[in-house]
């Protein structure tokens, strides 16, 4: 029988309490990398779970309400451009899924890591290739950190406006290139990131 979508299979081969775990924001040019934990309780989960980035952004919100009303347990990380930028984006979205792990109300004994890369966590790891299409409580944590990373760059599109962080949430789009030629980089910006380094160079030949 081919999958229609997430499972608790995994989640039932672990010994629990078993968290699923995924990030958002490795790839943006500005913003902080977020990360999600989720304990879900296979009797009362929402309907339609999948890789965020599949759903709308309707449906996104819609369930990161219900994820946070049925879950046993959630919790939302994040790591600054700060720490990007001193630690490189790999281990800042480590810092990012410890803080979710240990932000859970209940210690989970496994966690479901989205990816192949091994994060050390509170807990036991496995890592999950694609996890958020495989796993209920993967999908869940991958809704949950995109919908807490959007809404904290529309945030910062009032902060610091011009560069419409609310539409393409620091991600390269044609508007992002130009403003950040035409404005220079924010201190929302990733400073050590190729595009933003360009910008920076322009601005220093302008002055």
């Amino acid at each position: 029988m081919s999958r229609t979508g997430p499972d608790f299979l995994l989640e039932a081969a672990c010994p629990g309490p078993v968290c699923g775990v995924d990030e958002a924001g490795r790839g943006p040019w500005a913003g902080p990398v977020s990360a999600a934990a989720v304990i879900l309780d296979p009797d009362r989960c929402p309907q339609g779970l999948n890789d965020s980035k599949k759903l709308t952004a309707r449906a996104r919100d819609r369930l990161e309400g219900e994820i946070k009303a049925m879950a046993v347990s959630w919790a939302v990380g994040f790591a600054s451009v700060e720490e990007i930028a001193e630690l490189n984006i790999l281990h800042a979205t480590g810092l990012a899924m410890r803080r979710a792990v240990e932000g859970l109300k209940v210690a989970p004994a496994f966690a479901l890591v989205d990816g192949n890369y091994r994060f050390p966590l509170p807990c036991q790891v496995r890592t999950v290739v694609k996890g958020d299409a495989v796993s209920c409580s993967i999908a869940a944590a991958s809704i949950l950190a995109k919908v807490a990373r959007d809404r904290l760059m529309t945030e910062l599109d009032a902060v610091h406006p011009g560069y419409g962080f609310a539409s393409h949430k620091g991600y390269g789009a044609p508007i992002h290139i130009e403003a950040l030629t035409r404005l220079g980089p924010c201190p929302a910006h990733r400073m050590n990131w190729a595009p933003v380094q360009t910008a920076l160079r322009g601005a220093a030949r302008e002055g």
